[in-house]
Order: C-alpha cells, then sequence, then structure tokens
C-alpha cells in the first residue's frame, strides 16, 4: 500500500473518531444537561454478584421475603433526573437500613425534638418508590399549611417490592411493639393484592401468603429440590447477565472517551434488558412442590372460584386495613388508606408511545387487576358506608386528566409526572380531613 493510501486512510480514521466523539457528546448533552468530560453518570454495580453471594434478599421471620441491610436501592434513571426548584433532585441515594427496608434512617426512629413528625409509608414497589420520588413533594405541600409548618416531616420507608396484606399490618404491628411513633400513616396499596395473590392461588399458594413471585426464588435457595431444570438455566443465564452488567459498569467507570462511552452504555442498556426479562421469565417458572422444604408456605385455605377468588382477596385487604387503623387510632395517629391507579382499571386516554410501553396482553398482571379492581373497589365503598373511623381514598382515576405519561411499565409502576400527581391527591386528602390537624389551618 503506497504512502498516499495510509495517509488518507489515517486522515479517515481520525475524522470518523472526531466525529463519533463529537456525535456522543451531543447524544451525552442533550441525554443529561451536562459535559461528558465534567459529568459522568452512575453506575452501581450488582452487589450480591460483587459480593460474590448468589441474592441480596432474605427472609424475615414475620414479614416474608427482605432485602439484605446495606444494599444500594436501584431507582430507574429516568426518576432521577433533575428538576429545578424540587427537593428529589438533591436527594442523596439510599441503601436498605437495618431492617432491610431503603430509608436512610434505621429502625426504630427515635424522635431527637418535640417538633419532629414522622409520617409511616406503607405498600408494595409503588410504594417504595414512592419513598424516593413522592415522599418530598408530599411533605412540601403538607409544609404549606399552618400545622406542618412548624414541623420537622420524617417520612420513614416501610414499604416493599411485593408485599400485599397482610403484610404491611404485620410490619405496623411488628414496628409498634418494638416501640416505634408514628405521627401519621399512610399506605398506598391494592395493586399487589389483587395480582399477586391471584397468582399465588395460580400456584396452590394461599392467598393470605406472600407473593409466589417473591417467596419462590428464596424457597428454592433454601431447597434446591423444589428447583426445576427450566429455573436451573433460568438461574444460570441471570448469573451471567449479572456478571456482565459489573463488567460493564467497571469498564464504563474507568472509560473517559465519550464515543467509546456511548457504545458501552448502549450495551450495558441491551444486557440490562435482558437481565430483567430473564428475571420476569424465572418468576413466572413453577417450582416442583415444596413441601419438603424448611419453609412452609400454607396451600390454599379453601377452594375459590373466580368469582369469590376476588371476593376473599378484597375481604382479607379491607380487613387489614380496618386492623392497622384499629391498631393506630388508640394512639391518635391518622391512618390515611389509597386505593393506587392501574393502567388495567383505567377510564383515561392513552398516548399512543406510553400504550405501547404500559398496556400489554402478555402482562402476568393484567388479569389480575381487570377482574379484582372493580371488587377491590365495591368493598371499600361497602365498608366505608359502615364506618366512619376509617380514611379511604380511591385513587384510581387521579391520572385521567393528565396527558403526560404516568406509567413507565407495564406492571404498575409511575413516572416522576405520576408519583408527584398521587403526592399532591394525597397530601390534598390529608389536609381535608377533618380534625387530624388539631382545627388549626392558615
Amino acid at each position: 500500500m503506497s504512502q498516499r493510501r495510509i495517509a488518507v486512510l489515517l486522515v479517515n480514521v481520525l475524522v470518523f473518531v472526531v466525529f463519533a466523539e463529537l456525535v456522543s457528546l451531543t447524544i451525552y448533552y442533550y441525554d443529561t444537561g451536562h459535559l461528558f468530560y465534567l459529568h459522568r453518570k452512575t453506575y452501581e454495580l450488582i452487589p450480591e454478584t460483587r459480593d460474590r453471594r448468589l441474592t441480596g434478599e432474605g427472609l424475615h421471620p414475620y414479614f416474608g421475603p427482605t432485602h439484605k441491610s446495606g444494599y444500594p436501592f436501584d431507582l430507574p434513571q429516568s426518576l432521577r433526573a433533575p428538576h429545578v426548584g424540587e427537593r428529589e433532585a438533591s436527594q442523596p441515594r439510599v441503601e436498605t437500613n437495618n431492617f432491610g427496608f431503603v430509608s436512610p434512617y434505621n429502625y426504630p426512629f427515635i424522635k431527637q425534638r418535640d417538633d419532629q413528625f414522622v409520617i409511616g409509608l406503607f405498600g408494595g414497589s409503588v410504594g417504595v418508590w414512592f419513598c424516593q420520588v413522592g415522599a418530598n413533594r408530599l411533605v412540601e405541600r403538607l409544609q404549606q399549611v399552618g400545622f406542618f409548618k412548624r414541623k420537622e416531616l420524617i417520612p420513614l420507608c416501610l414499604s416493599h417490592e411485593g408485599y400485599k396484606q397482610p403484610q404491611q399490618l404485620l410490619v405496623l404491628a411488628y414496628f409498634l411493639s418494638i416501640g416505634q411513633q408514628f405521627d401519621l400513616v399512610v399506605n398506598i396499596d391494592g395493586f399487589n393484592e389483587v395480582a399477586l395473590s391471584s397468582l399465588n392461588d395460580q400456584r396452590g399458594i394461599d392467598i393470605s401468603m406472600p407473593s409466589v413471585q417473591h417467596l419462590d426464588p428464596l424457597i428454592n435457595l433454601v431447597n434446591q429440590f423444589t428447583l426445576t431444570p427450566e429455573k436451573l438455566q433460568s438461574l444460570a443465564a441471570i448469573g451471567r447477565y449479572k456478571d456482565q452488567l459489573n463488567s460493564l459498569t467497571s469498564a464504563i467507570r474507568r472509560n473517559r472517551i465519550a464515543s467509546v462511552n456511548f457504545a458501552l452504555e448502549q450495551y450495558h442498556r441491551i444486557v440490562s434488558n435482558r437481565y430483567h426479562a430473564e428475571l420476569a421469565t424465572l418468576a413466572a417458572l413453577p417450582s416442583n412442590p415444596s413441601s419438603n422444604s424448611i419453609v412452609t408456605v400454607t396451600p390454599p385455605t379453601t377452594r375459590r372460584d373466580g368469582p369469590s377468588l376476588f371476593k376473599d382477596i378484597a375481604r382479607y385487604w379491607m380487613s387489614a386495613s380496618l386492623l392497622m387503623n384499629a391498631l393506630l387510632s388508640p394512639r391518635g395517629v391518622p391512618y390515611f388508606h389509597f386505593l393506587q391507579p392501574n393502567q388495567y382499571y383505567s377510564t383515561r386516554t392513552f398516548g399512543d408511545q406510553e400504550a405501547r410501553a404500559v398496556l400489554s396482553d402478555a402482562s402476568p398482571f393484567k388479569g389480575g387487576v381487570e377482574r379484582g379492581y372493580p371488587v377491590l373497589v365495591a368493598e371499600s365503598q361497602s365498608w366505608m358506608s359502615k364506618t366512619s373511623t376509617m380514611r379511604f381514598f380511591d385513587a384510581t382515576h387521579i391520572f385521567d386528566g393528565e396527558a403526560a405519561p404516568v406509567y413507565m411499565d407495564n406492571c404498575c409502576h409511575y413516572t416522576l409526572a405520576g408519583n408527584r400527581i398521587l403526592a399532591d391527591f394525597i397530601a390534598d386528602s390529608i389536609l381535608r380531613s377533618e380534625g387530624s390537624w388539631k382545627g388549626e389551618s392558615d
């Protein structure tokens, strides 16, 4: 090859590298609002793989599946986007506390001053994300009113992925028993009760038991006789994806070239999607019978058809909520229960892009929501007509008038806009509640 051709080739390569770097810098700036060389996105190693453990989960003897202490909470990047003037942007990333809940505080939290006002936040994964994304909005809204202006509001996250009644009730009873003080309790639930309890029934586990999707993998680890060949293959694939993600994360952290970063991030996104898809596959695979396991899971206490199944789910759900209210009422602690919105029980008009992302006939939760939510609404209306001591609020239609995307996946979780709308609804419901705030107002 002549020197001229070599020179032309080198020039073309150099032009391509410079062009790729400039394009990558532009994309990064558009995505983050920052220059790549001065600002780096945060990519965390998967802790259990980093620490050579099979899982970061554990089995709590009272609550069921839980997180181990000290693990970072993987809040989706889209929910960590900075928004000027709102406290979410400055909130530090948190880890699981001494009980495995995602909170900057260890429990029980002991008040240091009389003006501290403790708000307990209970629920499932929607509640966990609300703790990180919506709780600050809730605090800001409440502190606009005279009574709350004089208080330091402290949200305590007692929500956990997959939790459904009676787990919220059990968590509340436990923490009250060890001295945790509350001034207000908020419970956001409903979805897990119908979506996950119905899956329990399909798998031969009583609807009152913890979610089979969250419990089964832990039983498999305790007793490997419950594993099937399909589950072993899925677990092996998950392990490979974890290793790949950690390797990519390490490479992204070391890299200082924008174009290389762009390629690594795209590959990381592809592997991450495969990893989460495999997690969903594993969750849907049935285990061998767990009768030989040292973890005892109660089979169905009665045979249920479709209508009786959801009637019992709704009855258990409301009964547990009434018991939470009964525990708190003698202590003078207002209890607010919210039936969370879900896309599969909605009169909202979805935009095309949002609909493609969040509405799926293949979702394992769709059928449970469609059949179960009307029963939850009917059960709550029936109880509210009988009692005046329960503060229950149906939030299923709070997104109906919102044009911006409010759901972010085909399960149940909300975007930043959705979490803020929910926070505003909760704040308004609390502030309108008669007699809750010593009759004080602005």
